[in-house]
């Protein structure tokens, strides 16, 4: 087969997967708060928390956590909790130990989120239910 077709129809599937997994908007009802105040212990463990409201979910929930401090582009991944989307408010805390970069105690940026995994055709994809984003100060403890 010649290159060309092939190649069309690699994109064509490639814009396709791109349309299935864009963001979601969320339900009005639906939001994670960030805590104004995260942990920084000495090992590196970094614990952040807030709360979170979601509804209809059809697959696993997760509240996901990460927080930059000196480049917003270099993000580090704060752990994972499982959520539960009945419409109701409840507390997520998520704990990492961080160890390919130094955090330091002071203002560092976090980002929340709430994401399911919904099937569709059979595959995992990632259905966005609440993002929030905010300046937070890590105490030592």
């Amino acid at each position: 087969m010649p290159l060309r077709p092939v190649l069309a129809a690699a994109l064509g599937s490639a814009a396709l997967l791109c349309a299935a997994v864009a963001p979601a908007t969320a339900a009005p009802s639906e939001s994670v708060t960030v805590d104004p105040t995260g942990r920084l212990a000495d090992d590196g463990t970094v614990t952040l928390s807030g709360t979170y409201t979601c509804t209809d979910a059809t697959g696993p929930v997760f509240v996901s956590s990460s927080v930059s401090q000196e480049s917003p582009n270099y993000r580090h991944g704060v752990g994972g909790t499982r959520a539960v989307c009945d419409g109701a408010e409840h507390h997520w805390k998520n704990t990492g130990k961080v160890t390919s970069e130094k955090l330091k105690p002071g203002a560092v940026h976090v980002e929340a989120t709430i994401m399911e995994l919904r099937s569709q055709g059979g595959l995992p994809l990632p259905f966005f239910h609440a993002v929030q984003q905010q300046d937070v100060t890590l105490d030592k403890g």
